[in-house]
């Protein structure tokens, strides 16, 4: 098996951008490429051609910014010509099941091959699903009474039903949606399984991970301890016998949050008499109102050690999510800035931890990252690194640098110029301006700019009233980091 790991980034701008690459990533040990989610635009960016090589796509959960071009992908596969196979969709039971729900209207229905009839088309007939992380041993089931009827009940995977006192199913009033609600039998409490257990519980999971195995010989593992989003999701580690790579997911990483899910006991509250709680099978209220804890606290100590094994992709916010791990709680979380690289983030950002950029790629080798630019390996050694209207920059430390750092409600910005309502001035850098992986000084002036050709070079281009003149320009990257260089 080839050594390191290979990440292109598709796409990594927050939810709302207006940069409009959602989140994407290909990543290819030796012969095997997979993507992990499909937000980004992908045929623009990989072709057709490119997405008929791709071993698999892998979902880690179903927000549009991450699933946007599922369905395209599945009709992509069902109609093109020279394409003999399905979509290999890799992801948890529950993932797989979302995906099948809100892609029905795109793909449960055509035309036949004659154009004279609306036929209907199966899920499975786009879809060869193969499922990682555990079984859930229980789980809500729909059962036809006939007459037009149907009955919700929970059951066990050998189709046994099982009773009020060990487990329940609460519709949202709002959504109408069945959530399980589950009584632990250590303590003795109702909780969410869901949020309650970690894969590793063989209290709620079976036993078996569902590890995926790929040919080269490597792992894709799902893990769910430290993914705290909401909806259903997983994380993903992709393991080699030198290298760990792990997706986060979206999440909120928060250690003191994280203590409060499993260490905080909840009062019920019901809005019917305790016995009538006891003996009900489905209850239509907030499920809220009967979960009694949270996260058990086997689920927060693997949260905490999730990620001591390998380098990380972590989603970043910068401030007030509510879903995502803002910036400045970063020193709350387990993670180590030299090996990770945040991703994810808002369009206009600063940083001292690395910041991932739509169409860069990485390897991972030794369980180090690097980025790969024309062949060689570079270290990502910059101080700051910042991101403004579709552009990127890196920052090294300067005493005579032009720029300034500034630190306020522990949240870092720029200014070229003394700014004191940006707050705290930390330290003065050399800005750089990062075009396809090369530095180049940045330009204040609004009548110059960079400008990549086709061919890969870049230009300084100057602007004038009725013309314009450029010339090529090298990247002084080399210079920079010339003794961390290292060969491919």
């Amino acid at each position: 098996m080839m050594d390191g790991i290979t990440i292109r980034v598709l796409g990594d701008y927050g939810p709302f951008s207006r940069m409009g690459k959602s989140i994407g990533y290909q990543v290819t040990i030796g012969q095997s490429s997979y993507l992990v989610d499909c937000g980004s635009p992908l045929f623009q960016q990989i072709g057709g051609h490119g997405l008929k090589t791709i071993s698999g796509m892998i979902i880690t959960h179903c927000h549009d910014d991450h699933k946007r071009w599922f369905s395209d992908l599945a009709l992509f596969n069902m109609y093109a010509p020279d394409i003999p196979h399905k979509i290999y969709l890799i992801t948890s039971e529950g993932i797989n099941e979302e995906l099948f729900r809100s892609s029905g209207p795109a793909l449960d229905r055509s035309l036949s091959p004659d154009s004279k009839r609306v036929v209907d088309i199966s899920y499975d007939e786009y879809i060869d699903f193969k499922v990682i992380g555990p079984l859930p041993k229980y789980r809500i089931v729909c059962k036809d009474k006939g007459n037009g009827e149907s009955r919700l009940y929970v059951s066990d995977r050998n189709g046994n039903s099982i009773g009020p006192d060990s487990a329940k199913i609460v519709i949202s009033k709002k959504t109408g949606r069945p959530r399980l609600l589950f009584k632990d039998p250590d303590y003795k409490e109702w909780v969410e399984p869901d949020s309650f257990y970690p894969f590793s519980s063989e209290v709620f999971y079976e036993k078996d991970k569902n590890i995926y195995r790929d040919p080269e010989g490597f792992t894709i593992e799902a893990i769910n301890a430290p993914v705290w989003h909401g909806v259903p999701g997983i994380g993903l580690k992709f393991k080699t016998d030198k290298e760990t790579l792990i997706f986060s997911s979206d999440t909120v990483h928060d250690l003191r949050l994280w203590k409060q899910l499993y260490s905080e006991k909840k009062i019920q509250k019901f809005s019917m008499s305790k016995k009538e709680f006891e003996s009900a099978s489905v209850i239509h209220d907030d499920i809220n109102n009967y979960i009694e804890r949270t996260w058990g606290e086997e689920r927060f100590r693997e949260a905490d050690k999730a990620f001591d094994d390998g380098v990380i992709i972590h989603d970043i916010s910068s401030r007030n999510s509510i879903v995502h791990t803002d910036y400045q709680q970063l020193k709350h979380t387990a993670l180590k800035r030299n090996n990770v690289i945040l991703t994810h983030s808002p369009d206009k950002m600063t940083s001292e931890w690395m910041l991932s950029k739509a169409d860069k790629v990485f390897m991972v080798k030794e369980n180090t990252f690097y980025e790969v630019v024309s062949g060689e390996l570079f270290p990502l050694n910059a101080d700051v690194y910042h991101k403004e209207e579709g552009r990127y920059y890196v920052g090294y430390r300067s005493a005579e640098g032009k720029y300034a750092v500034y630190e306020k409600d522990e949240n870092l910005s720029l200014s070229y110029q003394g700014r004191p309502e940006l707050g705290k001035q930390l330290y003065r850098i050399d800005l750089y301006e990062d075009i396809s992986g090369r530095y180049f000084p940045r330009l204040e002036s609004v009548d110059s700019a960079y400008q990549e050709r086709i061919d890969g070079s870049v230009e300084l281009v100057k602007f004038f009233v009725d013309d314009s003149s450029g010339k090529d320009v090298e990247s002084c990257r080399d210079k920079i980091q010339v003794k961390n260089l290292v060969k491919n």
